[in-house]
């Protein structure tokens, strides 16, 4: 019995080590292709890899029934890279990142700022 626990702990570790590296090289494609600054850290990259994972998984396992994707192929990382790509869009749609509320709607994240210089000259 402590022997097949030992084993069953083994083969949990590796899955989930297995999504969490795959998770973070999703994340980070996603990343890379999304025009513009991202919000968001490491563990944000990772959950949003996570989670395109299971999306894009997910879609094409329910749009064809009876296939089964797994994540580590070349279909899975496309549309695992894909999902993670949707999440990273709402992400920056909801949090504001391209429209900015107030009285009339305005593009962009962030206005710049010009700075005034003010010098002090002295008389002589």
């Amino acid at each position: 019995m402590p022997e097949e626990l030992s084993t069953q702990i083994q083969a949990w570790a590796n899955v989930f080590l297995v999504w969490v590296g795959f998770g973070t090289i999703v994340g980070l494609l996603a990343k890379a292709i999304m025009p513009g600054r991202d919000p968001g850290g490491a563990v944000a990259t990772l959950a949003m890899g996570i989670g395109g994972t299971i999306i894009g998984c997910g879609v094409v396992t329910y749009f064809n029934p009876g296939t089964v994707v797994t994540p580590i192929s070349p279909l899975g990382l496309a549309v695992a890279t894909a999902g993670a790509f949707v999440i990273l869009f709402f992400y920056k749609l909801l949090s504001g990142y391209w429209f900015i509320e107030g009285d009339r709607p305005r593009w962009g994240y962030r206005q710049r700022r010009r700075r005034r210089r003010h010098y002090a000259y002295e008389d002589d």
